[in-house]
């Protein structure tokens, strides 16, 4: 008996402006190809006219609105096909799902309306499906009826289309003239189009698709970890690429561990043979490091390591990239903290071109430079989507901030390596007779800080502690004098004394620091450069009023006269500590008391 071979699954996202017409084509493609329910379509009719919009538009909001708000995800069948339709929204304030909806798909349904033609919201779109690698673009000239299917009017647009595709070396990509709500061109040749000689929509659909670049060797990130009742280990994920047998060599990345597979098993049991896309449970033949986040690879094709890379970045975040500032990073199975740079270029996305910019704003593109806090097991987007694309998260607000697709790996990331040494900080540590702790004093100006901090520091003396003082203005005389108080400034000084004080603390030192430290997120980085239990934040805490009236410096009555700029507490904002360490209000708590607190905290 023969079997016939399984449909291909063909993912399309429809995309371009807001009123283009992508939630008509959406549902009008759905009824064409007789995946609409009857007693669905009959909700839909509107003074006997069906509503097509309405047949793929999932919130009330949108219908309330009429626009596209969400993601809506619709499944239908050909003879030739399966599809899965996903219908993006146009409107900017919601680019971030139109890159989500994208990032899966095959091809990229690019709606035009003639009547008003290519958009900059249409541009970064399709800018957005080119970075992401969609492997057909297919530009649908929607609402041909409103300009009486006129060849002329769709020659014109075509014209400057074919430019667009010359100048961004888009893949595979065509033109086709259509009306949605009339199903002209959809399925078969439109009788009100003859001068229209290419493909109808469907066909253009089902055309053999560009064959597309993978990573060759096997690939699963590990995604969790089991111990058998025989107290060995089962590592499961799902496979993103190639083969895999038991027996075979493998690798445990970032540690480069080798080893064997010892026993392979899927959702129905044990298994010769895994390749990509299916779940597995891999046993090894020997005890290895293996955690969630870490990717076990074949040995003889494994991906690159490295810690800093030249990425594309879609930034989605309202208050925008801010070089310097510690973002968490999502890649593969694993969190990273991961630090930007100024872009290297910001797209145009009108023009392509490559312009200079400080920062990214929200929907804007460009490449930028990122370094990640540790070495990891990466693929180029292009060969793997998986381990070659990543979000970044506001690490106080919890927001997307952005989502990118790396390039490849600096060659810096590749030639310096950390050197280890024979003694620990283990060993430094316990010649000092101390845990090394980051005591991290973060207030407003004249809040207390310095003060404070020097009594802390003769009190550790007094006990025979061994303890270094870093103070905001003494480390901006040597070390941080290049720097000014720039926002991206402030940040860069905050890590370069984090980088301090952590060096400090690998000695076996109690490091005081006392820095305003105004963003939580700097705080927080710092907090990450360290084993967890040894940063101890303390908030000093004083009434503005109070910290004007102890200013001997002058320095916010010049700040509040306009010769000082981005002066915290001013004109630039100040980010308390939600869960300090330690809380000391010096209106209430005098300097002995405030020590006596701080060291209290250090004896446990």
């Amino acid at each position: 008996m023969d079997i016939a071979p399984e449909k291909p699954l063909i993912r399309l996202v429809t995309c371009g402006s807001v009123d283009d017409g992508k939630s008509t084509l959406t549902g009008r493609l759905l009824y064409e190809l007789g995946a609409v329910f009857d007693d669905h379509l009959a909700q839909m009719q509107k003074e006997g006219q069906v509503d097509f919009a309405a047949l793929s538009d999932g919130l009330s909001a949108e219908a309330e609105q009429g626009i596209t708000i969400d993601v809506a995800h619709r499944y239908c069948e050909t003879p030739a096909a399966k599809f899965i339709i996903t219908d993006a929204p146009g409107h900017e304030e919601y680019t971030r799902n139109m890159v989500t909806a994208a990032a899966d798909a095959d091809i990229a349904l690019i709606l035009i309306d003639i009547t008003r033609g290519i958009s900059p919201q249409t541009l970064r779109h399709i800018h957005i499906c080119h970075l992401l690698g969609l492997r057909r673009i297919v530009f649908v000239i929607n609402k041909m009826d409103l300009v009486e299917y006129s060849r002329i009017e769709f020659n014109d647009i075509s014209v400057e289309i074919d430019r667009l595709i010359d100048r961004l070396g888009l893949p595979d990509g065509c033109v086709i003239p259509i009306s949605a709500v009339f199903g002209e061109n959809l399925t078969q040749h439109s009788a009100r189009m003859p001068w229209y000689d290419g493909h109808p929509l469907l066909q253009a659909l089902l055309a053999p698709l560009p064959q597309k670049r993978v990573f060759d060797g096997f690939l699963m990130p590990v995604q969790y970890v089991a111990r058998a009742p025989n107290d060995r280990r089962h590592y499961m994920g799902q496979a993103i690429s190639g083969r895999i047998r038991a027996r075979d060599p493998v690798v445990i990345l970032p540690s480069g561990q080798v080893s064997r597979v010892a026993q392979l098993a899927g959702p129905d049991g044990p298994i010769e043979n895994g390749q990509s896309g299916q779940a597995l449970s891999v046993q090894l033949s020997d005890d290895v490091d293996c955690a969630r986040g870490h990717v076990i690879a074949s040995a003889d094709t494994r991906p690159q390591m490295a810690d800093q890379f030249e990425a594309d970045i879609i930034w989605m975040q309202r208050s925008g990239l801010i070089p310097g500032r510690a973002y968490a990073m999502k890649i593969g199975a694993q969190w990273v903290n991961v630090r930007l740079a100024a872009p290297k270029y910001l797209v145009n996305v009108q023009t392509g071109d490559q312009l200079a910019a400080k920062s990214l704003g929200m929907n804007e593109i460009g490449r930028v430079v990122i370094t990640i806090d540790r070495i990891i097991p990466f693929v180029p987007f292009d060969l793997s989507h998986y381990l070659g694309g990543f979000l970044l998260v506001d690490k106080v607000s919890n927001e997307t901030a952005g989502a990118g697709m790396i390039r490849f790996a600096l060659r810096r990331a590749q030639n310096i390596h950390w050197q280890g040494t024979d003694v620990t900080a283990a060993d430094r540590a316990r010649q000092l007779g101390q845990a090394p702790k980051v005591i991290w004093l973060t207030g407003l100006s004249g809040s207390g800080k310095s003060t404070i901090a020097n009594a802390l520091d003769r009190a550790l003396l007094a006990q025979g502690r061994h303890s270094y003082l870093l103070d905001g203005d003494n480390i901006r005389h040597g070390l941080n004098k290049d720097l000014g108080f720039t926002q991206a400034d402030r940040i860069e000084n905050i890590r370069r004394v984090g980088e301090v004080a952590r060096l400090m603390a690998d000695a076996g030192l109690i490091v005081i620091a006392a820095f305003i430290s105004p963003f939580a997120a700097e705080r927080s980085m710092v907090r990450d450069m360290l084993p967890k239990g040894d940063f101890c934040e303390v908030h000093i805490d004083a009434p503005l009023q109070l910290c004007e009236a102890r200013d001997v410096k002058g320095l916010y009555a010049k700040a509040r006269r306009g010769e000082i700029k981005n002066f915290t507490g001013i004109d630039s904002p100040y980010e308390p500590p939600q869960n300090p360490d330690v809380y000391i209000n010096t209106d209430q708590t005098p300097v002995d008391q405030a020590v006596a607190l701080i060291l209290e905290y250090l004896a446990h």
